[in-house]
């Protein structure tokens, strides 16, 4: 089996895997990966990740012309947006997952660092999450937005929608955004509560030990 080939099965387990998991549901959701030719594989729209086609899936190639599959995704602005400003980036996840989205809605006591710091694991995993304003589904506003961050994230929370992140690969951007999405349900299931947080020593140590991004 080709390297390609061994991508678009892959791509296409984690999205069946996310989907049984409930972390998306019926046709949201979307994800991508680099190619070893600097293209794209790209999940078609109005597609659910319960029952992706590896054959299916839209292909890219490294100049960002389509050369096969079906219709891409809406979402390709996020994506692009991802690939072109950030170094390393070898796939981009994107989910409308439950907890996330309901903190979304909620006021932020710091939009460009809208997590709380609950456990290690989501600032090892994703550094700092900047929550961005609503914008209409597919609207190429939103890339425009992630590109003004400059590659400083690998996350974002697009408000009232879902998250949108980037790994070196599809695993590890798969893990990292269930992680956001398990931080969410933490902070849900507290909210109003005395729960205590990571201080900023803690996270500072993090931080250091674990060399993470931490730009403001």
């Amino acid at each position: 089996m080709s390297a390609e080939a061994r991508l678009r099965e892959s791509l296409c387990e984690l999205a069946a895997s996310l989907f049984r998991r409930g972390l998306t549901h019926g046709s949201t959701g979307n994800i991508s990966a680099r190619c070893e030719d600097g293209g794209l594989l790209v999940s078609p729209t109005g597609t659910s990740f319960g029952r992706l086609d590896p054959a299916r899936l839209a292909r890219f190639d490294a100049s960002g012309r389509q050369i096969g599959g079906d219709p891409p995704t809406k979402e390709m602005p996020l994506h692009r947006a991802f690939y072109d400003t950030r170094d390393g980036t070898g796939a981009v996840v994107h989910l409308h997952s439950c907890h996330s989205v309901a903190l979304s809605m909620l006021p932020a006591e710091d939009p460009d660092n809208w997590l709380p710091p609950m456990t290690p694991y989501a600032i090892m995993q994703l550094g700092k999450v900047t929550l961005l304003p609503y914008f209409r589904p597919g609207d190429a506003a939103m890339g425009d937005a992630v590109r003004g961050l400059g590659g400083k994230r690998a996350a974002v929370m697009l408000a009232n929608h879902g998250p949108v992140v980037a790994g070196r690969t599809p695993e590890a951007a798969c893990n990292a955004v269930e992680e956001l999405e398990a931080t969410a349900r933490l902070a849900m299931m507290l909210r109003g509560l005395p729960a205590r947080m990571l201080d900023a020593a803690q996270i500072a140590d993090l931080v250091r030990i674990n060399k993470i991004e931490w730009e403001d």
